[in-house]
């Protein structure tokens, strides 16, 4: 697939650029996207949840009343589950929610999200660029020149660049990773995908 590169000013250079087939035009994998996406989500939980069971609630353990001949239910002391403000029978513990997934499924989800992207006619080319200071006027303008003002977008950059982030950063609908930070997730929860031409010879190599 080639696709035309565009410069911050949205204006078409008149270069072209070759996507991988073997990335950008492989067979979709629902499954193991499905697998990668609930990873990541399951990798961000702080699994810090607990509740108090009748054993670490405060209060007596007397017991209340006697055993037999009240005419109700027996009942032991004030921490039990069955009394207002007792303990939780089988409460949230804190846990670790992560799992392992083996690489070659990972890079085939990573794939199969950017073949979607591909074939959703939802990525831009767009020349190497940089800022001379971090303004997000500056950022808010090109994606206005390309036309992507108004959606979620993904900047994809070969490497570091302090001040295209810093002029990003505070653009709600916008979010920029460099080549070695993209994932499944991300990819799938843009609406455009922005790539430069240096990230799309990094991307063919995947």
């Amino acid at each position: 697939m080639e696709l035309s590169v565009y410069n911050i000013k949205g204006e078409d250079t008149g270069k072209k650029v070759t996507l991988n087939d073997a990335v950008f035009g492989i067979d979709v994998n629902e499954h193991a996207i499905y697998l990668d996406v609930k990873q990541f989500m399951a990798n961000k939980r702080q699994g810090t949840h607990k509740s108090k069971e009748r054993s670490e609630v405060s209060g007596s353990t007397r017991k209340l009343k006697k055993q037999k001949g009240t005419g109700g239910a027996r009942s032991g002391d004030i921490n039990s589950p069955v009394m207002i403000g007792g303990g939780r029978v089988f409460g949230p513990k804190p846990r670790d929610y992560s799992f392992k997934l083996n690489k070659k499924l990972k890079a085939l989800a990573r794939k199969s999200a950017l073949t979607l992207k591909a074939q959703e006619s939802a990525i831009v080319v767009v020349e190497d660029f940089s800022f001379e200071a971090p303004k997000t006027k500056d950022f808010v303008s090109v994606a206005k020149n390309l036309q992507l003002a108004d959606k979620k977008l993904l900047l994809v950059l070969a490497d570091q660049n302090k001040n295209v982030y810093l002029s990003a950063r505070n653009v709600v609908k916008a979010k920029v990773v460099t080549v070695s930070e993209l994932n499944t997730y991300k990819v799938l929860d843009c609406a455009s995908l922005v790539l430069t031409e240096s990230s799309v010879a990094a991307i063919n190599n995947f």
